[in-house]
């Protein structure tokens, strides 16, 4: 590696390592690590998948790239023996912003173990240029700003594949670009994104407004371009269109190039389509195979035969209904075979559930993944069991066989060998190096359980992750916290369902309860991260609630010594990667029946956190591993959840009139206190939200969270107590990995 980084540096800028700024190293290093990239071998065989997601959230990749490549120790000790530090080298990297949250964090860890398992599979998405948006604070209110990171010098290998895509009043041609996706050991896969080369980033202004009617320049500038109004609708389906359209376009001449009898696709290709944004891609295929000649019925055949859809969400919000309306005005082409595949469902099932095409004439997304693709799967076992017994009853009941249950995982050279590089070690140390290869090789951990030394070393580790972590929050928003202190982090997007407003509810709990002297053994840090969307208007509302509270109780001294909550200002992979390794309590505390999976709470796991949350998504899995003693579960079971939703039972009101402990607390909200620091239109319209609606159902677990939370500060006291069950978490953590989840879509989807 030395050799080959002196003689970049040497072509690219004239120095040594010895001269050379972090800039032009990790330049260098790009430049390096991409030709080895390019040399690798790549995986191969008689069937491929193509995973199409709109989202792909792979942080920062130079340290990923360098682990699965080998060369992550050596890079880390050349660069040390001539003074610099790969940390501060990886500092220079701009995160791509080509995703969200759990979904396209996901879709990254997908790619990576296909890779590693050495699957023939691509992923393909879009090129965004601006991501979802910049996170800034200011009065204590989220602000969105545009997020450039491509520059000159980035992982995008362009390439010469273009394709004419047609919408209903003109024809944009694509450019393709590639990120090479290293396996662990293993070959190489691509993730291909397209673009167009007439995207303006001019136009943006004022944040993140642009105008939204100007196709040619805005199609893919953002992730989820704000859909609050029609042009903004329209806009997610000129983005759906062009990225399906150029996957289909894709997948036939990759296939004719190959020799393969189109007929026959099915038996070479295997498509899944990651959430909804993808569906257009059944209809467009069918399309593309008629115009090639087949008639209706084979073109329908093979591509039933070759689609495959994972739902990720119970939320019917979320699950995309498009009015036939909007899509005559951007993709009237696919509305004949829309039509005629809606016509088929209706001659075969009487029931206007399945139907694809409403009586409000739109156009149901799911309903054509699931008719018209050959296998149906959840994302954790409790989700799954959801839409079979109720979500998706009516398809389950027509397709039993289609449905089945994939568990989420996270890839673990990422989640621990990068982000937690002296835990990664230490293990290596104690039960080998292969759990990288082979993550349930971590139950051998057990064996330490009751082994002080062992356990001291988890502890000592866990507290230099603090130091880190402080550091980091000092430098970047000028943060004090106390490393000796309790770290409970929640890290997800904001939405009402993840209940980041109960969190806040406890804040204001222990506020109150440090006012009256009733001081914790230890200090508290309780630190959020998140985005709330642009429209979404309760959920900044929340962020509001957290950034007054914030700002309250650093200006109380009485209570500051003991308290502290921080909100992370733009909240990326980059940042949960300095979190993660710090946290002791893990918090997933969604609404049960309402979290599909939820993959943080792996990470936190498999980084030593303790679970708190509700028996809801993959901590059921979790729970069922770790055991009763080795997490904290807490509020109403989902069957009871959906019950109340059924019947209508569930009103915060009575809780609230009833209930003079949350009442204060509720109350708290519009005090005051919040209201001097906070904006009272704000304030107050989450306050009536809570009372009036709670469409989740905060009020209903509160009191039960709160308790739960401080039986599990009490616990912490134990420390050898807790550093057990620190060292369970962890070693029960190998069957979240990514690998096994990949392993199993090909058993029993893919087939590769």
């Amino acid at each position: 590696m030395e050799q080959a980084l002196e003689m970049m540096l040497q072509q690219k800028f004239g120095k040594s390592i010895q001269d050379a700024s972090k800039e032009e190293i990790y330049t260098a290093l790009l430049y390096v690590t991409k030709e080895k990239m390019q040399g690798m071998k790549r995986n191969e065989g008689n069937r491929k998948l193509y995973y199409i997601s709109a989202e792909f959230l792979i942080g920062k990749l130079l340290s990923n790239n360098l682990i699965n490549l080998g060369l992550f120790e050596e890079t880390r000790e050349v660069l040390e023996k001539h003074g610099h530090s790969l940390t501060e080298i990886e500092e220079i990297e701009l995160e791509p912003s080509l995703g969200n949250g759990g979904l396209g964090r996901l879709a990254a860890c997908f790619l990576d173990s296909i890779a590693t398992l050495g699957l023939e599979g691509d992923g393909v998405g879009l090129n965004y240029h601006d991501g979802l948006f910049l996170q800034k604070f200011h009065d204590n209110k989220q602000q969105e700003e545009k997020n450039p990171w491509i520059t000159a010098d980035s992982w995008l290998n362009k390439t010469d594949v273009s394709f004419e895509v047609p919408f209903k009043d003109f024809t944009l041609t694509s450019t393709m670009y590639d990120i090479d996706v290293p396996g662990y050991n293993s070959g190489c896969n691509k993730l291909h994104l397209f673009d167009i080369d007439t995207i303006d980033e001019s136009i943006i202004h004022d944040g993140i407004q642009f105008d939204k009617e100007d196709i040619r320049k805005n199609l893919t500038l953002f992730l989820y371009p704000d859909d609050s109004d029609e042009k903004g609708q329209l806009l997610r389906i000129y983005q759906q269109y062009f990225m399906v359209s150029n996957a289909a376009q894709l997948i036939l001449k990759e296939a004719e190039a190959k020799g393969i009898n189109l007929y026959h696709l099915h038996e070479h290709v295997c498509i899944q389509i990651n959430d909804t944004h993808p569906t257009m891609v059944i209809p467009e295929l069918i399309r593309l195979l008629t115009a090639r000649g087949f008639n209706i019925d084979t073109a329908i055949d093979v591509v039933r035969k070759t689609c495959a859809y994972t739902n990720h969400t119970i939320l019917a919000e979320a699950l995309e209904k498009w009015p036939i309306y909007y899509l005559e005005k951007v993709v009237p082409h696919l509305l004949p075979i829309i039509r005629e595949l809606d016509a088929r469902v209706r001659r075969d099932f009487h029931d206007e559930r399945v139907y694809i095409i409403d009586k409000q004439d739109r156009v149901h997304m799911a309903h054509i993944d699931i008719h018209y693709g050959y296998a149906v799967n959840g994302v954790a076992a409790l989700h799954t069991e959801i839409l079979k017994e109720s979500e998706l009853k009516p398809f389950y009941d027509i397709y039993p066989a289609k449905f089945n249950n994939k568990t989420n995982g996270i890839t673990f050279r990422r989640w621990l060998v990068h982000c937690n590089h002296s835990l990664a070690e230490y293990l290596k140390e104690l039960i080998g190096p292969g759990y990288m290869e082979n993550a349930d090789e971590l139950e051998k951990l057990l064996a330490y359980k009751d082994d002080e030394a062992v356990l001291g070393k988890l502890k000592e580790i866990k507290k230099n992750a603090k130091v880190e972590l402080k550091n980091y929050l000092k430098m970047t928003q000028n943060v004090d916290i106390d490393e000796n202190g309790v770290f409970d982090i929640q890290i997800k997007r904001l939405h009402e369902y993840k209940r980041q407003q109960m969190n806040a509810l406890y804040a204001i709990y222990k506020y109150k309860e440090i006012k009256k002297g009733n001081l914790p053994k230890r200090p508290i840090t309780m630190i959020f991260g998140a985005k709330a969307a642009p429209a979404y208007t309760i959920a900044k509302d929340i962020i509001h609630l957290l950034l007054c509270l914030q700002q309250l109780i650093d200006n109380d001294p009485q209570v500051s010594p003991y308290l502290k909550l921080v909100m992370v200002e733009n909240y990326n992979v980059t940042k949960a990667e300095k979190l993660i390794p710090a946290c002791d309590i893990s918090e997933q505390i969604s609404l049960a029946s309402k979290e599909a999976s939820g993959t943080g709470n792996m990470k936190f796991m498999l980084n030593g956190a303790v679970t708190l949350g509700t028996e809801d998504g993959a901590n059921v899995e979790i729970h069922q591993l770790v055991g009763d003693e080795n997490i904290y579960i807490f509020g109403e079971k989902s069957e009871n959840v959906i019950k109340l939703y059924e019947t209508n039972g569930y009103c915060s009101a009575d809780i609230y009139d009833n209930d003079p402990m949350v009442e204060e607390l509720v109350d708290f909200i519009i005090s005051k206190d919040l209201i001097r620091i906070g904006d009272p239109v704000n304030l107050g319209r989450l306050y009536k939200e809570l009372v009036s609606k709670d469409w989740f159902m905060t009020l209903l677990d509160v009191k039960d969270y709160i308790k739960t939370k401080e039986q599990m500060l009490e616990d912490y006291e134990d420390e050898t107590a807790w550093a057990k069950k620190m060292l369970v978490n962890i070693a029960k953590a190998g069957f979240f990995s990514s690998d096994r989840t990949i392993a199993e879509y090909n058993r029993d989807i893919w087939h590769l």
